[in-house]
């Protein structure tokens, strides 16, 4: 008798910053998957809110809430990245990339890389649909917010949770390159 695969599942991303969006992903994929892990994306031409090593930090603490409260679904590990999605995810071993999909455009999209990814790597991709709260929560917008908006609990209350709010507070206290430059810019809107 064969013993059955173990399905490891990379989902990854930015997370700059995570948002309950992303956080909802990882956790309906806990349940699709053996392990799972999140993967926080690194790319040295993009300025970022927070460094990867912040980012990871973040993800870790919310990610251990999540598995002290649901012990008996998928492990969860977060690890940072850099290159490749693809040449990361293989060097786990991974069976599939996971992605969440907020609307239309975010499928086609993303259904580009998913067959893309399937003919050069082999890798599957599952999708998950987000619920109807998350449809319109982006890192992006996030961060528009925060660069734009005063009261940011009130204003980021429904997109992410406390703790990245106190820390993106700490950033527009002490001025920082990527919120000046969206307040500068003084329009919200777009999608990450």
């Amino acid at each position: 008798m064969s013993k059955a695969k173990h399905h490891l599942a990379v989902f990854p991303g930015s997370f700059d910053p995570v948002t309950f969006g992303h956080l909802d992903v990882i956790a309906r994929g806990r349940r699709l998957f053996d392990e799972l892990v999140v993967a926080v994306g690194h790319h040295p031409g993009k300025e970022s809110l927070f460094s990867p090593e912040d980012r990871v930090e973040m993800v870790r603490a919310l990610v251990r809430d999540m598995v002290a409260d649901e012990p008996g679904l998928a492990a969860v590990r977060v690890e940072a990245f850099s290159g490749l999605t693809v040449d990361f995810a293989r060097s786990l071993g991974a069976t599939a990339l996971l992605r969440g999909i907020r609307n239309l455009s975010d499928l086609q999209y993303e259904v580009q890389y998913a067959v893309t990814n399937r003919e050069v790597a082999g890798l599957e991709t599952a999708f998950v649909v987000a619920g109807q709260s998350f449809a319109y929560t982006s890192s992006s917008l996030i961060k528009q917010i925060a660069a734009m908006g005063q009261d940011l609990e009130k204003g980021l209350e429904s997109m992410c949770p406390p703790s990245v709010i106190r820390a993106i507070a700490e950033k527009k206290t002490q001025g920082h390159p990527v919120l000046d430059k969206l307040a500068s810019a003084g329009t919200i809107g777009g999608e990450e």
